[in-house]
């Protein structure tokens, strides 16, 4: 799997790295952004050393993105900032110069264009293989493509728009691009997020190609909320927190409960759960439910009910909820919500009839960005607002403040636009806009993927609220870990159909896991789940990555 095509190149001789192990590579000095009414950094300084993967990691809004941002070229720095790459001079806030000096990136939000091939997709930034008269090589262009994509990913749809792939695939394919040239020109390589909705095995698969890229000298900037995977490949750990650096470790002088109050600053919160479900009221009920991938799903979910729903990347459980919503075709089965049918592929009719979605993709599908948080915190419910054909703003922004506060959305005005928040408060937003419907049935897919551990205990509770009000919630989500603290039950879906059902005993880490593999969930080995923050250790649920340093035991600090 792992071959030649961009892991070496013409530009060192093997085993020959271009600068010493150990040597600076990416040196920033003094790095400030302001945003109006926000201090998103202040005066941070980050040395990146040859020969290293390197951790970045805060909560939301601790300035991790606006740093990658601004390297990237995205965000102009405050005055004062300077940074080089191997020695060379680098402007800050110029994605071109970046580029040129060898910097590539996978950002959090991708890049990809939905309506273009992976093939197309790859060529963006690198241009198309071509002829004489400047004629596409089309043939040439596709090997490339599939070169690139087979040192990522097993099988990949070459000619699916990239916006009919699965949260996975569009992962794979944004890693793919970034690295088709790493060979040849590659001084920096930086992960924003990678793994976030990647089943166990491809991490590890990605993690080997991380560590090799690491073994030629070549650095590796992660930025991740996933401890276990700081634990697993990174040789330092930088710290943000509130927009300035509180610490640079060695990851093997850290442990997770460490590194997580480091985050936090030793906030601690404990989940609580509630009332549990009421199992005499189904309110959402499936038949024969059939999509794209989905062969037949069944399923109830009884008011008050949060029901889990696992499965590996094209095993149907990234199309449930949006089949389920209306905003997918189904090909057939029947849905019925507190004993009504539900008319298929309406998503407004299932508004109607007080359903909410949260999708996997809340910068495309989840959020107006451009638009203000109270227009989107709005969205579903601005008919509560109207009177004689008219919006009624001042009881709109009264009722936005209230959400504001209730869901503790981290903004400098109800007003600013939705895209300045971090990605765990414009989730917040995501939530709040369908739990301001008071819904009887709550579809979350991927509801905490690319948040921190604060904002996924704030989210988790959330959703616990939810519940206890008596809303039917169904999870579809990646995180087995996830699945695990905050499930009544879980199907894992393998193949288009439901292969297992784990009751809450049985629904730990390790068993949903072994099941999306197809193995039979191990008994024995249901074991405590502690709810605090700090027990996010997914290695768990995977014998693929290492185990973290931490006893599970242990107490954890933690928002």
């Amino acid at each position: 799997m792992l071959t030649e095509g961009v892991l070496a190149g013409p530009r060192h001789a093997a085993d020959e790295p271009a600068v010493p192990a150990g040597a600076p590579v990416l040196e920033i000095r003094n790095l400030s952004k302001t945003f109006p009414g926000v201090r998103a950094l202040l005066d941070a300084s980050v040395t990146i050393a040859a020969g290293e993967i390197h951790s970045l990691v805060g909560q939301n809004g601790s300035g991790k993105s606006t740093l990658i941002k601004v390297l990237a070229g995205v965000y102009e720095p405050d005055a004062g900032a300077t940074a080089s790459v191997r020695g060379e001079a680098l402007a800050l806030g110029d994605g071109k110069a970046a580029h040129d000096l060898g910097i590539r990136f996978v950002h959090q939000d991708l890049g990809l264009i939905d309506n273009l091939t992976a093939v197309d997709n790859i060529a963006l930034g690198f241009g198309y293989d071509t002829a004489a008269g400047g004629r596409i090589r089309w043939r040439a262009q596709r090997e490339r493509a599939a070169l690139a994509l087979s040192l990522v990913v097993d099988d990949f749809p070459l000619d699916r728009p990239a916006g009919t792939l699965t949260v996975f695939q569009r992962t794979a394919l944004a890693i793919a691009r970034a690295l088709q040239d790493f060979g040849e020109n590659g001084s920096l390589l930086v992960l924003d997020e990678p793994t976030a909705t990647m089943p166990r095995d491809q991490v590890e698969h990605l993690f080997t190609l991380l560590r090799r890229i690491r073994e030629r000298g070549t650095p590796v900037l992660l930025v991740t909320h996933h401890m276990e995977e700081v634990f697993a490949v990174s040789d330092r750990v930088t710290v943000l927190r509130d927009g300035s650096i509180v610490s640079v470790e060695q990851t093997a002088d850290l442990d997770t409960p460490r590194l997580v109050s480091l985050m936090t600053g030793g906030v601690h919160r404990k989940l609580e759960r509630g009332a549990g479900p009421d199992l005499e009221q189904v309110a959402l009920s499936v038949r024969g439910l059939t999509g794209d991938t989905l062969k037949g799903l069944d399923l109830d979910v009884h008011r008050g009910e949060i029901v889990g729903v696992a499965g590996l990347g094209g095993s149907g459980r990234e199309e449930i909820c949006a089949l389920l919503f209306g905003a997918e075709k189904r090909t057939g089965g029947e849905i019925a919500v507190d004993g009504k049918t539900l008319p298929p592929n309406d998503p407004g009719e299932a508004v109607t009839r007080r359903i909410g979605m949260v999708p996997a993709h809340r910068h495309t599908q989840g959020l107006i960005l451009s638009e203000s948080v109270r227009r989107n915190m709005t969205l579903a419910t601005l008919t509560d607002f109207v009177k004689g054909g008219r919006v009624q703003r001042k009881r709109e922004a009264a009722a936005v403040a209230e959400h504001i506060t209730a869901f503790g959305v981290k903004t400098a005005s109800a007003e600013v636009p939705v895209n300045t928040l971090s990605g765990g408060n414009q989730q917040k937003v995501v939530l709040a806009k369908w739990l301001r419907l008071k819904p009887t049935v709550l579809l979350l897919d991927e509801p905490t993927q690319g948040v921190d551990i604060a904002a996924q205990a704030d989210l988790h509770q959330l959703i616990f609220e939810a519940a206890a009000a008596g809303t039917a919630v169904l999870v579809c989500s990646s995180d087995e870990m996830e699945l695990a603290r905050i499930s009544d039950r879980v199907l894992v879906v393998r193949d288009g159909t439901v292969h297992a059902e784990l009751d809450s005993g049985r629904a730990t880490p390790h068993n949903i896991f072994a099941a999306t593999l197809g193995t039979a969930p191990d008994d024995g080995a249901a074991g405590h789940l502690d709810e605090d923050l700090g027990s996010d250790d997914r290695t768990a649920a995977s014998p693929t990555l290492s185990s973290s340093p931490v006893s599970s035991s242990d107490p954890v600090d933690g928002e």
